[in-house]
């Protein structure tokens, strides 16, 4: 019973590390697709505006 229980929370450690290795991997893909599409254009950031203040500023790595 022990060794069952052992296997199940060993499963489960290996499953959360999966997915957040997954989430990080997507991540990654995404700043890495922004950062070509920025350079194919010659921009130099990408622009957001602030829905508050109305202004512009550069987009963050962690938005």
């Amino acid at each position: 019973m022990a060794q069952l229980i052992f296997i199940i929370v060993i499963g489960s450690v290996c499953w959360l590390i999966y997915k957040r290795f997954v989430v990080a991997a997507q991540r990654l893909q995404q700043k890495s697709q922004r950062q070509e599409r920025e350079r194919s254009t010659g921009a130099m950031g990408t622009l957001v505006k602030d829905p508050v203040t109305g202004e512009y500023r550069v987009k963050r790595d962690e938005e």
